[in-house]
């Protein structure tokens, strides 16, 4: 439930995607508030990345109506910040880890406009923050895939948004880089920046995120984290194949365990 004096970074009403005859999403209603760090929690098909395809206008809804901070994602477009799964990028395209940073200025500097000195210090100072400075002139196939991934989050960084969708951010990376990134989420939040991520990983979902939002298709829940993430909603969410419930009756578990 959001108080009065919450302002709202993503309202989303009555919005359902099909693919064909299929439904993909059905009747989502959510709203965020400014300042979250919100987990998109889901099983494989479930329409996570659907979703945030969809706030961004990539893919048009059946129905429904989007809204960022009170506004249609066109009149705001430049206030928002896309990480995409990494498995949908070309990573043999020919550039620079450099290049790529630096792209996340493109948006301000217009269609014809070359980068400032200015720009250029920025994507340095980006790289900087994810620990990839000493690796700016690099091409991006020779770089792992955490590399791979902290660049492409330098180069959100760049566009300072004031709302990051990430999808799947920390897949295939090592655990030094799923703590760094998750550090500089922090860090995002702190500024008052609003960040959707997609995530897989249950047993971290209390440690990273404040808020989440639970779906299969349907919404399931949608709210503060320690509210509406728990062994119920998790079964709705998964269905109840064998391991996904010891997974839930574990998290309830660590959740009980040293309560008077």
């Amino acid at each position: 439930m959001n108080t009065p004096d919450q302002k709202i970074a993503l309202k989303v009403q009555q919005l359902s995607v099909n693919y064909d005859k299929t439904s993909v999403l059905w009747d989502i209603h959510c709203e965020i508030p400014e300042g979250k760090l919100v987990g998109i929690i889901g099983p494989n098909g479930a329409g996570k990345s659907t979703f945030l395809k969809t706030l961004l206008g990539v893919v048009h809804p059946l129905s429904g109506r989007i809204e960022f901070f009170g506004q249609p994602y066109k009149k705001v477009r430049r206030r928002i910040a896309y990480v995409p799964q990494r498995s949908s990028v070309d990573w043999d395209f020919p550039v620079t880890a450099f290049e790529v940073v630096l792209m996340g200025r493109y948006g301000k500097l217009g269609l014809f406009k070359r980068p400032k000195v200015a720009d250029k210090l920025a994507a340095k100072r980006a790289l900087e923050m994810v620990g990839m400075l000493p690796f700016a002139d690099r091409q991006i196939s020779q770089l792992s895939g955490g590399q791979q991934q902290r660049i492409f989050i330098a180069r959100a960084l760049l566009q300072d948004a004031d709302l990051y969708l990430m999808d799947e951010p920390f897949a295939g990376v090592d655990m030094a880089t799923e703590k760094a990134i998750i550090a500089l989420m922090d860090e995002l939040k702190k500024q008052g920046k609003t960040l959707l991520v997609v995530h897989h990983d249950l047993s971290t979902v209390d440690e990273y995120f404040d808020w989440v939002i639970m779906f299969n298709t349907c919404l399931i829940a949608s709210g503060p984290t320690k509210d509406v993430f728990h062994s119920d909603t998790i079964m709705r969410t998964y269905g109840r194949g064998g391991a996904l419930l010891d997974e839930a009756a574990k998290l309830t578990k660590e959740k009980t365990s040293g309560l008077q």
